[in-house]
């Protein structure tokens, strides 16, 4: 059974002493652990709720990347996005990263390909869930969750998205003594037209693969992103009838999958210029541009900064409705969705002195922000 998501929690020994705190802390909506140490530096994560349940789900994983003792060790970043109920997500927080060091082993590597198949391997994990349990819970078919993972190792960053949420690099230029936003992921949603004309070079027989509808493109008129984990209803077929709630039923039957699970996985060689990452879901991103963002970052002190970029994406979200940002904290959940969604942000620090440590002397940390309690190691 797809269980609910609890309280946060923290594994391990890389948050002790830093920020005050080694489990993360509360307020209001608002989880946050401010400062802790991963394999590569020092991160920061927090995660506003706007949803009657919270479908962000966010980790980081540093130390061990597979069961093998003589590793790869390094850091794992993962923001999940969920859409139509937090299962989806809370199933990838719980299953994403084990299947990652599952392939690793199997590879003894960590590579594009060993990412690739930890994606559609939980995706196919979470589609027999749902046909498990389709007749006690078929709305679990119209659940699914955007997924954005980074990873470090071996002085490879590996970046693999399937959705909308975003990470974006913080960049230092000597010629002008700033840091420059570089976006590193590639967004799934059928608002940009290359998605648009990819989804329809796909399925050159359906005139109906996107469609406007009030003003906004979607897939089948339905959802925005052209990928995900999940949403099994536009992936099989066998889940586009009754008992599933009619407004997710297309009219016609389909052949092959409309919505994909495969990331777009880009890799970066990291260089001493390359001073920090973004990790953000889409609500970031709607208030706050690449460079706003990142000129935050690299203006204030570590210690909550993935807090303070919230704040502002709300500060923003208050401003374009003409309230005070002290009025916005006031709503309460649920309603507060009508003025910005959830949102999840973990803010990865690359320091270069990290990245030489011996493997003695790794910082092993398994941290989950959005109410999944961590597993036990492996």
């Amino acid at each position: 059974m797809v269980k609910p998501c609890w309280k946060p929690s923290v594994e391990g020994d890389g948050g002790v002493g830093r920020g005050g705190d080694t489990r993360g802390r509360v307020d209001g909506l608002m989880w946050y652990k401010d400062l802790g140490v991963h394999v590569n530096g020092e991160f920061s994560m927090a995660i506003i709720q706007a949803n009657n349940l919270m479908e962000d789900q966010s980790q980081l994983e540093s130390g061990p990347l597979s069961s093998l003792e003589s590793g790869p060790y390094g850091t794992f970043v993962g923001v999940y996005d969920g859409h139509g109920g937090p299962e989806t997500s809370c199933f990838v927080n719980k299953t994403l990263f084990s299947n990652l060091k599952k392939f690793a082993t199997e590879h003894q590597e960590i590579s594009a390909d060993v990412i690739k198949k930890a994606f559609l391997k939980t995706d196919e994990e979470f589609l027999s869930l749902v046909k498990q349990q389709w007749f006690e819970k078929p709305q679990l078919a119209s659940v699914g969750s955007c997924c954005l993972v980074g990873v470090i190792c071996n002085g490879l960053l590996y970046i693999a998205n399937a959705g909308d949420s975003r990470v974006v690099l913080g960049r230092a230029e000597k010629a002008s003594r700033g840091v420059t936003a570089i976006q590193l992921s590639v967004e799934h949603n059928v608002n940009n037209e290359s998605v648009r004309d990819e989804l329809r070079s796909l399925h050159p027989q359906d005139s109906q693969i996107v469609r406007l509808k009030h003003g906004v493109w979607r897939v089948k008129g339905i959802i925005q992103v052209s990928k995900s984990i999940g949403d099994a209803y536009l992936k099989r077929a066998e889940f586009n009838q009754a008992p599933l709630n009619a407004k997710f039923r297309l009219p016609e039957s389909f052949s092959k999958p409309i919505l994909s699970a495969e990331p777009s996985i880009f890799i970066h060689r990291l260089t001493s210029k390359d001073q920090f990452l973004i990790f953000g879901s889409d609500g970031l991103w709607e208030h706050l541009s690449n460079q706003e963002a990142v000129d935050i970052v690299n203006s204030q002190p570590r210690n909550g900064i993935a807090q303070r970029l919230i704040k502002a994406a709300l500060r923003v979200a208050a401003k374009k409705r003409e309230m005070r940002y002290s009025d916005l904290k006031k709503i309460d959940r649920g309603i507060r969705r009508h003025f910005h969604d959830d949102i999840s942000v973990v803010v990865v620090f690359l320091d270069p002195y990290s990245m030489n440590r011996s493997s003695s002397h790794i910082p092993i940390l398994s941290i989950r922000g959005g109410g999944m309690p961590a597993s036990p190691k492996r």
